[in-house]
């Protein structure tokens, strides 16, 4: 008989899946543990407090911004493989839980109206799984448990004479099995995972404090291909749409495209942002001139060198 609990299969794909890319996206993010970057997590702390109800709590993690960074990206890989492959899966959903809840608090806490913010709806996504679990169905936990009752010679399932004593045995040997899993995965996970975090975190060269010499950044644009008063689109280190300004002849300004309100990608039209989804505007300098969005874009550092306009 077929288990009623495959119907949380495409569930349990769809929320590992998304959880391990986002964790591992965070780590193949250049800016992502950069405190200086406007695009890093320090930043998106900072802002984030500033709204948050949790805002002190907010502003203490921002202090320890690259072990809290490490912290959310490894938790959310950690919550989709657990989810992905059935091991500890009602463990993992409440991690998933929780990183949803936290998340919502933080960024999508001035998302207006709430049901226009994705983290809330994940954090109800969430609950069938920690509720009813994987149900046995290609999980590695039911794997295990069955590896552990062949050993002992038991049949596979179990049966209501066994006794107590036995099952409690079954299960203490399949979580211990599973723990030795987890930690192993973990341990080489962290270990790859930060080398790579911290490989990739951007560097200032030797002899150049200020980031003023002959280290650079992306190369976004030559000068003279913008004209003054005119436009280029452009994508961020970390993905994400931006857009390059020359408002004058010797001052460019770049800025994340980025709606603040919900995530829409925003385009620049005469003198300023607009955002298409929700009718939210920013005028040149990033600022909110129409809502329902109430943060400013995000402005991306750049600088000129050698007539190349690049991220500072």
């Amino acid at each position: 008989m077929r288990s009623p609990l495959r119907a949380l299969l495409p569930l349990r794909a769809f929320l590992g899946g998304t959880f391990v890319y986002a964790g591992v996206s965070k780590l193949f993010d250049p800016h992502y543990l950069d405190d200086s970057s406007p695009l890093g997590v320090r930043a998106q702390m900072a802002q984030a407090a500033e709204t948050s109800p949790i805002g002190p709590l907010v502003s203490l993690v921002a202090d320890h911004s690259a072990v809290a960074g490490l912290a959310i990206a490894f938790g959310e890989v950690a919550v989709g493989l657990g989810v992905l492959l059935g091991l500890f899966t009602r463990l993992a959903a409440l991690g998933g839980v929780l990183l949803s809840v936290s998340f919502f608090l933080t960024v999508s806490w001035t998302t207006r109206p709430y049901y226009y913010g994705a983290d809330l709806v994940f954090a109800f996504a969430w609950t069938p799984l920690l509720t009813m679990g994987d149900g046995g169905v290609l999980s590695l936990t039911a794997w295990l448990r069955a590896r552990v009752r062949h050993r002992l010679g038991l049949p596979v399932r179990g049966t209501p004479d066994e006794g107590v004593a036995v099952q409690e045995q079954v299960e203490r040997r399949t979580v211990l099995r599973g723990g030795v899993i987890a930690a192993a995965t973990t341990a080489v996970g962290v270990a790859a995972g930060s080398a790579l975090a911290l490989a990739r975190r951007p560097t200032v060269a030797p002899g150049d404090p200020a980031g003023s010499g002959a280290a650079r950044g992306p190369v976004i644009a030559a000068a003279a291909d913008v004209a003054v008063g005119s436009s280029k689109s452009f994508t961020a280190p970390n993905g994400a749409p931006a857009c390059l300004l020359r408002p004058a002849p010797d001052r460019f300004v770049a800025f994340n495209a980025t709606c603040t309100h919900q995530g829409c990608p925003v385009s620049y039209v005469g003198s300023g942002f607009r955002c298409p989804c929700h009718g939210s505007t920013f005028d040149e300098h990033g600022q909110v001139t129409k809502g329902p969005a109430r943060a400013p874009l995000i402005e991306i550092p750049v600088r000129v060198v050698d007539g190349q306009v690049t991220i500072a």
